[in-house]
């Protein structure tokens, strides 16, 4: 077996992107989206990942996971992934912890595939150069006419499917979730599929009655009608609406995306939450196998490498406040044309991006942390003994 170089470097950001505005969906607002990113170095290459998280994964890489990687072979990333994840036992493996691992992993991977000298898509079997996408956005918080201008957006950009949200104030203005939906519908005339998200801020009955009236608009997509944890409720509706009843963000363990495949009709998968490349794709299998259409959530750059090589991936989410935070964040931030997502350096090895100049970006009280072998030698009488 061939060894790549061993892993001697992790250096980590917690980065912050102010929106233009305060957002809102069913259930939350916010005024900017939280980053993590990981570079991880060995030899001569570095991996570079993130996560969309809270800065809280900055000291779970730092004390936890870079102490499990640090001074090991870089060359299988599901091996680190495996060490990774036993270290966060006691610590839990959902939520910041997972995404801390997702970014991780995302790193580990682009590392590993320029160690070999190829395309990150083509090292897992690329089989096609662009994924189908669908505009996403479509806050609450939005007046008719902004709504109308990130419609248009989409249209122009070619998306057959566009996503907007509803269940505003957790369900108290139907009739505005409703109005709204109507507008659309009138707005694209046929021209594409209208999807709304709810986020789980209905209650069952409420998903009933909203859903009812969405097939009635010929809406053909409702995702989170009622919270992710409800599986017997997204099951329930998924049998009773003729619109696709769609959940899966939150999963982090293959076992999560066992129990949402028997409660809904396609899964959505967040690459920075299940456990990065090796948990989505993990994940996604279950999915194939047991013929679950599959959804990449969020994060679009980071999805794309994986729908190259997954032509059961039926599209992935184009989201506006993703989409605009990667062009800032990254060099080589994917393209939409057609409504197709694409590389705009398919040659570039590892998944294609490099970080940007984000200190501008940078959270006043996270400062970047850099762990290298020395660091890990200092604790290596304080820690129990490495897993091998």
């Amino acid at each position: 077996m061939t060894h790549a170089a061993v892993v001697d470097e992790v250096e980590v950001r917690a980065l912050s992107f102010a929106t233009s505005a305060p957002e809102s969906d069913g259930t939350l607002t916010w005024d900017h989206t939280n980053v993590v990113t990981v570079e991880v170095r060995a030899g001569p290459e570095v991996g570079l990942g993130w996560s969309y998280t809270s800065p809280a994964a900055v000291e779970i890489i730092r004390s936890v996971l870079a102490p499990e990687v640090l001074g090991e072979d870089s060359s299988s990333p599901g091996r680190l992934w495996e060490r990774m994840h036993r270290a966060c036992r006691n610590l839990g493996t959902r939520g910041v912890a997972m995404a801390a691992i997702s970014a991780m992993d995302i790193a580990f991977w682009d590392l590993r595939s320029k160690a070999l000298r190829v395309p990150l898509a083509d090292l897992w079997g690329a089989h096609r150069d662009s994924v189908p996408v669908y505009g996403s956005g479509g806050f609450t918080s939005m007046d008719d006419g902004q709504l109308d201008e990130q419609v248009e957006a989409w249209l122009s950009a070619g998306c057959s499917a566009l996503k907007l949200k509803i269940g505003e104030n957790w369900g108290r203005n139907l009739t505005r979730d409703l109005d709204r939906v109507a507008r659309v519908m009138a707005r694209v005339r046929g021209d594409a599929q209208v999807m709304v998200d709810a986020n789980g801020g209905y209650s069952r009955s409420q998903a009933m009655h909203v859903g009812q009236d969405l097939d009635l608009l010929g809406v053909t997509w409702f995702e989170e009608p009622v919270s992710s944890e409800d599986l017997p409720g997204l099951g329930q509706l998924s049998d009773a609406l003729n619109c696709e009843v769609a959940a899966g963000e939150y999963i982090a363990e293959i076992s999560d995306a066992r129990s949402m495949c028997e409660a809904v009709d396609c899964v959505q998968l967040d690459v920075t939450r299940c456990g990065g490349y090796t948990g989505w794709r993990r994940c996604a299998a279950y999915a194939h196998a047991v013929h679950v259409p599959v959804s990449g959530h969020g994060a679009p750059a980071l999805h794309l490498p994986l729908a190259l090589a997954d032509h059961t991936v039926r599209h992935t989410e184009w989201f506006s406040d993703h989409v605009t935070v990667e062009e800032q964040l990254i060099e080589g931030a994917p393209a939409v044309r057609n409504g197709q997502m694409s590389s705009v350096r398919p040659a570039a090895l590892g998944h294609g991006y490099r970080l940007k100049d984000v200190s501008r970006f940078a959270v006043d009280d996270v400062s970047t942390q850099r762990v290298g072998m020395r660091a890990v030698t200092s604790l290596d009488a304080h820690r129990p003994p490495r897993l091998t």
